[in-house]
This record gives structure tokens, sequence and C-alpha cells, in this order.
């Protein structure tokens, strides 16, 4: 009996001892992102001990990843280390600030020593221009699954049917708000899908209970207000962001922000960081970038919630900063390319890259709890916005090159002269449209989302 027992004692641990030499060892990172997932192994122990040895991971080999994002010393190495880390190949990151240069170079000369390209929407129609891209439609059905909001994948296509590059990871604008303005919503409202009468009626009810104007919008110096009116509001309201710029629904949607404007507090227009109004409690609900509210979050996280956009007649217009992943028709390794496009999009990845660089998933993720609450909670509300149903992204202006500064001052003089000064909206709207009108065809910027693509200028 007793020797039965040692018997069985020695198969267990021997079944023990070749468990642990088959088990792979998990690959761990900095910030503990796992960016190898172990593959379970079955152990069976009957009379003899059975061990499945997993399949070798396949390597794609190398992957060279030219990219306009990452490009600082601390954020390259991180792409290198942590976030790349985990690819079944050799990832070479080459992060540029000649993009454009050296991309439109190789499709010219048909050769080229890059496998994939990280860069804005803004670069893809050049690239698309010269047929420099591989259609990545047959990748997109092993994609469907991921969550990956249906209007990035449009944008994707550049207004055609072939998919151009896939949305990647994102960054964007949204509102934040204090707990204690919670109790004046209008009735039936909800944060998470505003109307633009609601947050006028919000602003209105906390007036009217506190005396005070705790709307907070960034009209300052250094402010970016000219980024509420081109992608929030405009689009909200007629659908576009330029075609739209002087039709009878912008003049409604001037005369609505009127009546909003008489519930923003008076000093927003010295307003460039809306976190330091939140956190001192000057106004209580403010639009602004993700970055420029995260500190409000991160300091306290229990006294603020993070809320989408509001909607207007037209859907929920909102501007993302979309970087989008492609392959060059010069692609020395494309196999290894579509491997690495579908890496970049796990959830753990996008993770890791919002940790390491800044930029919020694309993919439905958890938030895991290492991550800071402040940026779980901006994430939940960027996903929540790029995810409505109602979504009229509204992209970064494209094809102004260096007069792109030109194009803010015309929505922020429009806003000084209506809304500031009272002066007549259709009148405003007519000169200000001229001088929109002038910049594109001086540039010949085609139209870019939200209005319908167009020949020659917009």
């Amino acid at each position: 009996m007793k020797r039965s027992i040692v018997l069985l004692l020695v198969m267990v641990i021997v079944a023990g001892l070749m468990a642990a030499c088959a088990a792979p060892t998990p690959q761990v990172v900095e910030k503990e992102v796992v960016v190898e997932k172990e593959v379970p192994v079955t152990v069976e122990v009957v009379k003899e001990v059975v061990v499945e040895v997993p399949a070798e991971a396949v390597d794609y080999g190398k992957v060279v990843v030219f990219s306009t994002q990452g490009v600082p010393v601390a954020e390259a190495e991180a792409m290198r280390s942590v976030v790349l880390a985990g690819f079944s190949g050799q990832a070479d990151f080459v992060p540029t600030e000649a993009f454009l240069d050296v991309t439109l170079a190789e499709a010219q000369s048909g050769k080229g020593a890059t496998d994939v390209y990280i860069t804005l929407h803004g670069d893809y129609p050049s690239l698309a221009d010269v047929d420099a891209l591989v259609d990545l439609s047959d990748l997109t059905p092993k994609l469907s699954d991921l969550g990956i909001p249906k209007a990035f994948m449009e944008l994707g296509k550049l207004g055609g049917d072939k998919q151009y590059y896939i949305p990647m990871m994102q960054a964007t604008y949204i509102m934040a708000a204090n707990k204690k303005a919670l109790d004046y919503l209008p009735a039936g409202a909800d944060v998470d899908s505003l109307t633009w009468e609601q947050l006028r009626d919000w602003g209105k009810n906390i007036y009217d209970a506190t005396g005070d104007k705790k709307l907070g919008f960034p009209a300052g110096e250094g402010g970016l207000m000219h980024r509420f009116l081109e992608g929030y509001i405009y689009p909200s309201w007629t659908g576009g962001m330029v075609t739209g710029f002087r039709t009878d629904d912008a003049v409604k949607m001037w005369e609505f922000f009127g009546e909003l404007w008489e519930y923003a507090h008076p000093q927003s227009l010295t307003y460039a960081y809306m976190q330091e109004q939140l956190l001192s409690e000057e106004v209580w609900v403010a639009f602004d970038h993700t970055a420029r509210l995260i500190n409000a979050f991160k300091e306290r996280p229990d006294d603020f919630v993070a809320i989408p956009a509001p909607s207007g007649p037209k859907g929920l217009g909102f501007m993302p900063v979309i970087v989008g992943v492609g392959i060059p028709k010069t692609a020395p390794n494309p196999e290894g390319a579509e491997a690495m496009i579908e890496y970049l999009l796990e959830p753990g990845v996008q993770i890791a890259i919002l940790q390491e660089i800044g930029f919020f998933p694309v993919v439905d993720v958890e938030f895991p709890a290492t991550l800071p609450i402040g940026i779980q909670m901006e994430g939940d509300a960027v996903s929540k916005q790029a995810a409505a149903a109602n979504a009229v992204p509204a992209l970064l202006p494209v094809g102004l090159g260096p007069r792109g500064g030109e194009i803010n001052k015309i929505y922020k003089d429009a806003f000084r002269r209506i809304i500031i000064e009272g002066e007549d909206i259709a009148t405003v709207l007519a000169a200000e449209g001229d001088n929109l009108q002038m910049l594109l065809d001086e540039t010949g910027a085609p139209c870019w989302p939200p209005d319908a693509p167009s020949v020659g200028a917009c």
C-alpha cells in the first residue's frame, strides 16, 4: 500500500515537471503589458502522462513599420520595447517626420523597403492618388468582430470602394462635467446622449438655481474653440464642415449658439486649457481636447464625469484624429504586414498603445484595473462618442498645406463677429464664406469628411 502511494506521488511529480517544461514562458514587458498569450497545455494523468505540446508560433519574419506617430525618442522606444515586443516576427519600427517624401519616392520607383505605414488620415489621399496602397478589403472580414466604428472604416475608404487603410488609434475632443452639475440636468436627459438643446437647458438650469454661468469653452488665446466650431457644432447642424458654412442650416446653428452662449462663463474668452477651470470649479461643464481635460480626471476622478459631445439635427458631429495603418504595394513582406495589422488591433496591444503614446483604442476593449482611472473615464466617453449610431466624424482640414491656420481664423472670426460683437449672421457668413472659398480655390483643397468628395477644390 505504501509503495503504491509512493509510486503515485512520483507519477504526479513527473507530470508536473513535464507540464512545466512544455508550457511556454509568457513574455512580460514594462507596465505589466502582456504581449504574448500563454498557450494552454493539456495534461492528463491516468496510468501514463500525456502532454500536448503547442505548435510553434508562426514567424512572420522582418516587418518594417514606417510611422509618423511615436516619433519622440521615448515614444519610439516604447513602441519597440513594449507595443511591438509581442509580434511574431522581427518588428523594425522606423519613426519619421519625412513620411510623404519617402513613401511617394518609393511608389514612384516601384521598389521599397517598408511593409507597413502608420500615419494620419490626411496622408493617405496623397498615397492613393499615385496608386501606392494595397486594397485591404479582403482583410476587413477578419476584423469585423473587433468593434471598430463603421464610420471610421468608411473613412479608410477615402470616399471610394477600396479599403486603403484600417483605423488603428484615435484622439479627439469630449466634454467633462463636475458631478455637482448632474443635479441640474433637464428632465429626461442622459449625459451619454445629450442634444445641443439639452446642453443649453442644462446651463440655464444651473444659472437659474445658482446665479452662476457654469458652461466653459476654450475660446481664449491658445484655446481650441475653432475645433469646436469646425468639428462639433457645425457638422451637428449642417452635416458638413465647409460646404454648409453659409447655408440656412448654418444660420439656424448660429442663432442657437447665441442662446447657448448666454450660459457660458464670461471668462471663456480667456480660457485655453479647460482642466484648470474644472479643477477650480469656476466652470462645471466644459468642452476640450482629451489631453487638455486629463488632469481633472487624474487628480479628482471621483468629482467628474466624461461625456460624449451632444447631437444636433444632422447627428453627433465630432472630430476624431484618426491614425490608420496601411500596406504599400512595394512591401517586401505583405504577409507579415497583414499579420502586423491584426496584431496592432488586438485589445491588449491597443491598451499598450494608450499607455505608452496616449492614443485611444479604436476597438472594443476592457480597460485593465492597472490603467489610471482618469484615462479609463476619458476612454469610455471617446468610445461611446465614436460608436454612436448617428456619429458624423469631421476630420481635421486636409489639403491646405502651410495655410491650414487660415481656415481656423475664418471660423474664429465668424464666432467673434456673430456671438461676441452681435453682427448680422447672414452678412458675416457671406463675407467669411467668401474668404473660405478663396482659401480653398487658391490651395486647390478638395472636400474632406464629413463633406462629400469633390472634383477639384471644395
